[in-house]
């Protein structure tokens, strides 16, 4: 993931030419795909664009992803750790390593220290299964390019060989669909900042191919075939794909867009799309160094969940583990918090559509979705008006047709049509311990338009 910091700063380019990538594709998929009888794709944009996104993604709505790696034994900045302060050499992350380690201690020196001896798997699956989360996309590999599994390609560079001597992409696999509906996914740096091939290639402007045939594309089929993720590469009828898959293809190209990281337009999209963001403001691994005001809070969460949702999107929400494979109290309590309030809310997230506005023009942080075929229109609002009194200017009200609840309380509340357009809902009366959440609540509106 790219820091707000580094945005404009020259980087190595993410990848190798788009033409190869999507070679790379086509590569992945013909023997499942023919197999089973289905639609066959060709090598261009064109084609892999016409394929239809699995509907389950779009039901989905929120997923957890999950930066883990050699970058979170440092645990100082950023993920970007190494490329910091090797090739950047700011200042702060040359002093760190000046102030806490040897003058001769190497990022290599980093990997025996990823112990990974508190991870336990199951856990894990639990704290991601309570938090209401539909899928979950874990870093098998960052720029560093240390992959967590046993790669054959990656020697004593990888989670068997070095550090936790265990396969934890197999481990959390596992859990993850024996212990929850969850769906896996694995998260893939297509490029390596200080990989041999990749410098390589990059010194000859990728005339070379030699990072894409002999280290990526291996590694890629190794994950695939393991451990069949659903989002990552095609993998039979249910797989997305994302828009980073070469230059040129961000928000353009793919099963969904994520256009740049906190991706968050506001607006609805006429092309399926995600918010990847982290509950951590900066960064995407965990620090050591962060201040409890450097976490975003639960109220902050729900508001860019029920925005993203509204204006068509999915929320990818980011946790970063420490070296020792433990979750910590902050990152639970957030993701045990979003799912209390999804057991009330979910009805207005999960399997919803956009409605024919996004959000309200009378009342601010008010927010639509709807299901068409119940002919429901949710309104979330995230400020309890002191009046007791909620005004909503889109929807049109029918008397004797139209009726409102608010979710988690159940009884129909009553409204009044406003002269121009819209209605007034009277909210309940409740007290704090009797409100059915406490970050914002969601009305179903029945029969309006």
């Amino acid at each position: 993931m790219l820091p707000p910091e580094l945005r404009g700063v020259p980087l190595p380019p993410p990848s190798p030419p788009p033409l190869l990538l999507l070679l790379l594709l086509l590569l992945l998929q013909p023997l499942q795909y023919s197999a089973r009888g289905a639609k066959r794709f060709d090598p261009t944009w064109e084609s892999l664009d016409a394929r239809q996104l699995p509907a389950w993604f779009d039901q989905a709505k929120f997923g957890i992803f999950i930066h883990w790696g050699v970058f979170s034994v440092p645990s100082f900045g950023s993920e970007w750790f190494w490329w910091y302060w090797q090739k950047e050499k700011i200042q702060k992350f040359v002093n760190f390593m000046k102030d806490n380690y040897p003058p001769d201690f190497t990022y290599e020196d980093f990997g025996p220290l990823f112990s990974t001896k508190f991870f336990n798997a199951s856990q894990w699956a639990d704290i991601f299964q309570a938090s209401g989360a539909k899928y979950v996309v874990l870093t098998s590999k960052h720029h560093e390019g240390f992959t967590l599994w046993g790669s054959k390609y990656s020697w004593n560079w990888n989670a068997v060989d070095e550090g936790p001597k265990r396969d934890l992409v197999k481990e959390l696999e596992v859990a993850i669909r024996k212990k929850t509906s969850l769906r896996f996914g694995l998260y893939y740096s297509l490029f390596e900042w200080f990989h041999p091939f990749f410098l390589d290639d990059e010194s000859s402007s990728f005339q070379k191919r030699q990072f894409p045939v002999f280290k990526m594309l291996p590694e890629l089929y190794e994950l695939v075939n393991k451990y069949r993720p659903e989002v990552l590469c095609p993998v039979g009828n249910t797989v997305v794909t994302n828009d980073r898959w070469g230059a040129g293809s961000i928000c353009k190209h793919g099963g969904y867009y994520t256009c740049s990281d906190r991706y968050n337009p506001g607006y609805l999209l006429p092309h399926k799309w995600e918010n990847c963001m982290t509950i951590d403001k900066f960064s995407w691994g965990y620090r050591r160094n962060a201040g409890i005001s450097d976490y975003l809070t639960i109220e902050e969460l729900v508001k860019e969940l029920v925005q993203t949702v509204s204006c068509g999107g999915n929320l990818l929400m980011n946790i970063g583990p420490t070296h020792d494979g433990i979750i910590s109290p902050i990152f639970e309590e957030r993701l045990r918090q979003m799912g209390t309030w999804l057991k009330v809310n979910g009805e207005a997230i999960y399997e919803t559509n956009t409605w024919r506005s996004q959000n309200d023009t009378v009342t601010p942080d008010v927010w639509y979705t709807t299901k068409r075929k119940e002919k429901l229109v949710y309104a979330m609002f995230l400020k309890w008006p002191i009046s007791g009194q909620l005004i909503l200017g889109q929807p049109k009200a029918t008397l004797g047709l139209t009726e409102v609840k608010l979710l988690g309380h159940g009884q129909p509340l009553k409204w009044i049509s406003l002269k121009q357009n819209g209605i007034m809902v009277k909210l309940p009366h409740l007290t704090f311990h009797q409100m059915p959440c406490k970050w914002g609540w969601a009305l179903a509106l029945t029969n309006v338009i």
